[in-house]
């Protein structure tokens, strides 16, 4: 039998439905990421070097992960899938270090203390990242 446009799967892409607002958000946390790492680096950055690398880091993961999810396909999957599983490790690395040891970030970065002052989102945002690719994998693959 074949398989025409009318009985074959709706193809499922990342930058539709939910995906939209999910790009929003990597598109929010990339401006303030960015803002914040802009501003730290260009005014104190002899104050917590590592602190305000990472979040210039975060900042650049925010900005590929949302040109991932955006671009759908085999490679914006891919892309967002590197993006997403390094910023969880990430988030939750520097998180528990921020923590453990508080003289390694004297100033805070996105994500220390698993990103405590953007209310949790930057520790939510790479799981949901990966949720959404996922649930919009390409079943037949």
């Amino acid at each position: 039998m074949v398989d025409t446009a009318e009985t074959a799967a709706p193809r499922r892409t990342t930058n539709r439905g939910p995906g939209r607002l999910l790009i929003a958000v990597y598109i929010l946390f990339a401006i303030a990421a960015t803002s914040r790492a802009a501003l730290q680096i260009a005014t104190k950055f002899d104050e917590a070097p590592v602190a305000y690398s990472l979040s210039a880091v975060a900042a650049l993961i925010y900005i590929v992960a949302a040109a991932g999810l955006a671009r759908a396909g085999h490679a914006g999957r891919r892309l967002a899938l590197a993006c997403c599983s390094v910023e969880l490790v990430g988030v939750l690395a520097v998180g528990v270090l921020s923590l453990a040891d508080k003289a390694l970030f004297p100033d805070e970065t996105v994500w220390s203390q698993f990103g405590s002052g953007y209310g949790y989102v930057p520790l939510v945002l790479p799981v949901l990242g990966l949720a959404w690719l996922w649930r919009t994998r390409d079943a037949s693959r």
